[in-house]
């Protein structure tokens, strides 16, 4: 009789208040991708109430410049650990290593001074508020003297997985903010937060910033940690990324005192007017745009564009479709050329459509390089993968009716017609709008997911009279 062979689990190490902590007693995951992370003691997770943060009153000055030779430190890589965590990273993380590759070479543009100090004036109208009480000018009407305070939170976050950005734009943010924060580790990228953090140690060792931030892993929805985490006696918010799954175990513990700050689940569209057909050459440049949205992060992104409606003849559309199909499995800065194979599931349901000529027409096989389902009403399953529903329609208003609040990114061609849909999309619920191409150009000091989250990370503090 065979014995079964079980795979060694790999360490995954915690962050403690700064410090970090090398992984393994407590193993997780199944025989075949195990890891072992250092036992969960959750007295060392909190920070007392009764005492300031660590850098609750560091100039904010002196945190930006930490955050920049950070991000310097993770450029030069000077002692391995960024190589380390991306070889790590690739064995649980569902983008393929030559885009993960490429987004790990991004990270140390999150660090960039110019960013950082233009999102807290954007969002916050300066450090003033943050280092100290700003007086409330002008004057309200009742002649009273204010003043008020962008107070350092204490905030718990779930991190999502699907790429690198999440952790680091958590942490940029949270850092900003000059809170203490407590970051979930996700099962498919334990490692990426983890280096971030170091890289702050590194630069500044044992500086308040560093010292505001811990980093553990432990099963979601796990109510023997979270039942004793998230309480307002140690956490003010849960910061939330993720699925519905996620953000509904998160509600069942959001009550007065502890609120949550939720990054919901997201869609994206494009929306491209017959203007696309001046000419072969614009149909082409159109298509090469619209794929770019299409596949970003392996359309793993909230900002991917899975739905696409057009307005054109049959014959028209179907030429765009036969083009973006071609264009989908191009190799670009956030996907490869090949992709990844369908899984059974789509495969069913999409094979499903092609003897409907009268309503569907496909393009692609399953290898992964991409699908395109042309079609005149969205089709009922979720498209994922790189498989792209273009959906024919007499006008772009007429697309209004399929947006939702679930709608983050659309993406318009030509860029003239988004005043003329700009309230529509904002009526129904989406977020954002951009010029077709530019879903992944995520502007820093905008809003996100429909509000500020520097802004709503804060505990606003007044002083009044």
């Amino acid at each position: 009789m065979n014995a079964e062979v079980f795979n060694e689990p790999v360490a995954v190490g915690h962050i403690i208040k700064g410090e970090f902590v090398a992984g393994g007693e407590q193993v997780y995951g199944p025989p075949h991708a195990r890891f072992a992370t250092p036992p969960l003691k959750l007295n060392d997770l909190v920070w007392k109430r009764s005492e300031p943060g660590p850098a609750f009153e560091t100039p904010l000055a002196e945190i930006i410049d930490v955050l920049v030779e950070a991000g310097r430190w993770i450029a030069k890589d000077p002692e391995g650990l960024v190589a380390d965590t991306l070889q790590r990273s690739s064995q649980t993380s569902p983008l393929p290593y030559p885009v993960l590759s490429r987004s790990f070479d991004d990270l140390p543009t999150l660090f960039d001074r110019t960013q950082l100090e233009y999102q807290v004036e954007r969002e916050l109208g300066g450090a003033a508020i943050l280092d100290g009480w700003r007086e409330v000018l002008p004057v309200p009407p009742s002649g009273r003297s204010h003043r008020v305070r962008a107070y350092p939170p204490r905030i718990v976050h779930i991190i999502a997985g699907n790429a690198p950005l999440a952790s680091a734009l958590t942490i940029v943010w949270s850092a900003l903010s000059k809170g203490v924060h407590l970051l979930k580790l996700p099962s498919n990228d334990l490692f990426t937060a983890t280096m971030l953090l170091r890289a702050l140690s590194a630069v500044a060792p044992g500086h308040p910033t560093a010292r505001s931030f811990s980093a553990a892993y432990w099963r979601g929805g796990d109510t023997q940690v979270e039942s004793m985490l998230f309480r307002p006696q140690f956490f003010d918010k849960l910061a939330a990324w993720g699925g519905e799954s996620t953000l509904r175990s998160a509600k069942n513990y959001i009550g007065p005192g502890f609120e949550l700050v939720a990054f919901d689940p997201k869609t994206s569209i494009s929306m491209i007017g017959v203007e696309a057909f001046a000419s072969d050459e614009t149909l082409a440049q159109v298509a090469d745009q619209a794929a770019t949205d299409a596949t970003i992060f392996e359309q793993q992104a909230c900002a991917s564009s899975r739905y696409q409606f057009i307005e054109g003849t049959i014959e028209q559309i179907d030429r765009y479709c036969a083009m973006l199909h071609e264009k989908m499995a191009v190799e670009r800065q956030y996907c490869t050329a090949a992709g990844r194979a369908l899984p059974n599931n789509l495969r069913e349901e999409i094979e499903g459509l092609r003897g409907i000529d009268d309503y569907y027409r496909v393009w692609g096989d399953y290898s992964g390089s991409g699908v395109v389902i042309r079609s005149t009403e969205p089709v009922e399953f979720h498209p994922d993968g790189r498989v792209v529903n273009v959906v024919a329609v007499p006008s772009l208003a007429d697309a209004v009716q399929y947006v939702n609040l679930a709608t983050q990114t659309v993406g318009v061609y030509p860029s003239s017609r988004k005043a003329e849909l700009r309230d529509a999309l904002a009526c129904a619920g989406v977020q954002r709008i951009v010029d077709i191409g530019n879903a992944i150009e995520v502007e820093r000091g905008l809003p996100h997911d429909g509000f500020f989250p520097l802004h709503r990370f804060m505990r606003w503090v007044n002083d009044e009279g």
